[in-house]
């Protein structure tokens, strides 16, 4: 089995105000196929910044949290507790956080196109949208004085 690309995603949820409410297009991008979620950490900081992580199939069927486990295709011990410290470290007390580790589905065909026409993927920038769209903001500012 020959993997996509593969992305950590941290969904931090101030006051632990996780309502389940990105569940229905969490299960729209993995039943389309567009990525496949292979782990995943429900993470909680207390008031006092102690953290405390589980698996979603730990926090007990009536959580909202644990409908995660529907969209997780397999759990695969990709995350570290030294990498749940450095996820988190800017995480606000009384706060939690979903992490999930996914592959990009989505690029395993164009991918596998790609070297059946003699071609090689040399690099991977991913850039996040709010970057973007500052420097696009300071592009137009700049191109308005």
């Amino acid at each position: 089995m020959t993997l996509g690309p593969v992305e950590i995603l941290v969904l931090a949820f101030p006051e632990n105000n996780f309502s389940g409410q990105i569940l229905p297009e969490l299960a729209k991008v993995v039943d389309d196929e567009t990525i496949t979620i292979i782990d995943g950490l429900f993470v909680r900081k207390d008031a006092d910044g102690a953290v405390a992580f589980f698996e979603f199939e730990e926090l007990g069927a009536s959580s909202e949290v644990a409908a995660i486990v529907d969209v997780i295709d397999r759990t695969d011990g990709l995350i570290s507790d030294e990498d749940v410290a450095e996820l988190t470290e800017t995480l606000e007390p009384n706060s939690s956080a979903a992490i999930l580790v996914f592959e990009h589905t989505w690029v395993k065909p164009l991918r596998d196109a790609i070297v059946a026409a003699g071609g090689q993927q040399i690099d991977s920038i991913r850039v996040p949208g709010v970057v973007v769209e500052e420097v696009l903001a300071a592009v137009a500012a700049a191109e308005a004085e």
